[in-house]
């Protein structure tokens, strides 16, 4: 198979229940496209089927991979997978799928020409939240309010789990990434602007899954922590490699 054109990369921990579905639902947009396509399901540190379900679709659909990497954190499976990536661009996939799949092609060519980063905007003018609580929408407020203010200014949405990288930009900054754990995004996200890269929000519709692993307020301290970690990082030159 030639190089993919898109590659989708859905970091798996404990999805036993929802990636069956997930990637019925992935696999039938994708054989419905005209362009090559590949999926990295990647899974780290799972307790239950994961793994053995993704292997089980990957014998299944020849462009889909069953990765295993050790070690925990979402941050850790998506570096992983993006460099194990061979598409022309490289789209984060969260496995509640909480965006509809066929929104992805408006991340890449040719709806989206020239694109650096591109990622899913909750906040951004059109886009649409469904049954989400009034204090998620508030915490998640205030958590982007202090991304903002620490790192990322005038991005209004970093933490919805869909973005995508043109291939030369992954490979670029994801070796520079540091941070593991759940607050990876901002990081790798703080990477692409310090080195030039343009950064565009794409308004999405968004449906909340009331089983979100998602825990805001319980991480802000660890996620305040990262953020300082962060500015030293670049400080010190760490993200000039």
């Amino acid at each position: 198979m030639p190089n993919p054109l898109l590659s989708i990369i859905i970091p798996a921990y404990n999805e036993e229940d929802r990636l069956p579905d997930t990637l019925k639902q992935v696999t039938s947009f994708l054989d419905a496209q005209t362009y090559p396509a590949e999926v990295l399901v990647v899974e780290n540190g799972s307790q239950d089927r994961t793994l053995e379900i993704a292997r089980e679709f990957s014998q299944r659909f020849p462009y889909l991979k069953a990765l295993h990497v050790d070690g925990r954190g979402k941050g850790l499976a998506v570096r992983y997978g993006m460099l194990q990536a061979t598409g022309a661009y490289r789209f984060i996939c969260d496995a509640d799928l909480s965006m509809p799949i066929k929104e992805v092609n408006r991340f890449i060519p040719p709806e989206l020409p020239d694109m650096d980063v591109a990622i899913a905007s909750r906040e951004a003018p059109g886009a649409i939240r469904y049954n989400e609580p009034l204090y998620r929408h508030l915490t998640g407020r205030f958590f982007n309010l202090v991304v903002r203010v620490l790192a990322l200014p005038g991005l209004q949405d970093t933490q919805c789990g869909f973005k995508c990288f043109r291939g030369a930009v992954a490979d670029e900054i994801f070796p520079l990434q540091t941070i593991d754990g759940w607050s990876f995004d901002v990081e790798v996200l703080f990477i692409a602007r310090l080195r030039g890269y343009r950064i565009v929000e794409i308004p999405v519709p968004w449906y909340f899954s009331p089983n979100s692993k998602v825990r805001i307020m319980h991480d802000l301290y660890k996620v305040a922590l990262d953020l300082f970690a962060i500015r030293r990082n670049a400080w010190s030159g760490r993200y000039k490699a």
